[in-house]
């Protein structure tokens, strides 16, 4: 009787032919220091809804809070007042970014009108620092905020940022040891819980239109100076 024999199949060591689409091994974008968002769709927004935005700068560009940094901000966001369907109301300059609250009819005109803000600060930096090339570091992030509570945790955030960074970052302008940041529209801003002599130099920034942020957000609470801006439940 015969009686059959199993054969152990052989690995021949051939390396897989080499195809294209599909998972491969080490392939895809590689994580950076900090999520990106340069090809994430807009979320939609209502225009009753104001935005905090925020602008980062490239690493190796020079501190934004100089004196000559932020006036040459400050006149950029001038050229920008006389928009109808897109305003800065509040805006806060800190080392290696922009802290914007801004109002838009919707989110084509949000996005014409950040890329024009970015591309005058772009042109700021480049003409201040005496150099060429790409400013920004992607991308800006933006966030709609749709309550009160959302407005008055945003305001204060903003405009007391520099008190969040005083830890971390180098001297600021003249003035920085001023209860109002001379690097933010604070002086320029009409919610402080304390008296504020009007500042003599034109705003930089325009009068919001929003309820939200006219008026809204007074609810709870008018901002004091000396707020330390805290970490929100949800990140801004």
């Amino acid at each position: 009787m015969r009686h059959r024999t199993r054969l152990a199949q052989l690995e021949l060591g051939l390396n897989a032919p080499l195809r294209w689409g599909g998972a491969r091994k080490g392939a895809g974008r590689k994580p950076g220091p900090r999520p990106r968002v340069w090809h994430r769709a807009r979320a939609e927004f209502a225009k009753s809804c104001p935005c905090l935005v925020t602008v980062r700068v490239r690493a190796g560009i020079p501190s934004l809070r100089t004196l000559r940094m932020v006036r040459e901000i400050e006149s950029s966001l001038r050229e920008t007042l006389n928009q109808i369907d897109f305003r800065v109301t509040h805006y806060s300059i800190q080392r290696d970014h922009v802290h914007l609250m801004v109002e838009a009819e919707d989110t084509a005109t949000l996005s014409r009108g950040m890329k024009s803000v970015a591309a005058r600060l772009a042109r700021a930096v480049n003409r201040v620092f005496a150099r060429r090339g790409p400013v920004l570091d992607g991308r800006y992030h933006h966030r709609a905020l749709g309550t009160p509570p959302e407005v008055r945790f945003a305001l204060a955030y903003v405009l007391l940022n520099s008190r969040k960074h005083a830890g971390a970052r180098g001297p600021g302008p003249p003035g920085s040891e001023a209860t109002i940041d001379p690097g933010s529209s604070g002086r320029w801003f009409e919610g402080w819980a304390e008296p504020l002599e009007p500042a003599s130099e034109r705003p930089a920034v325009a009068p919001a239109r929003t309820w939200l942020l006219r008026a809204g957000w007074r609810r709870h609470g008018l901002i004091r100076s000396d707020e330390t801006p805290g970490r929100s439940r949800e990140r801004l």
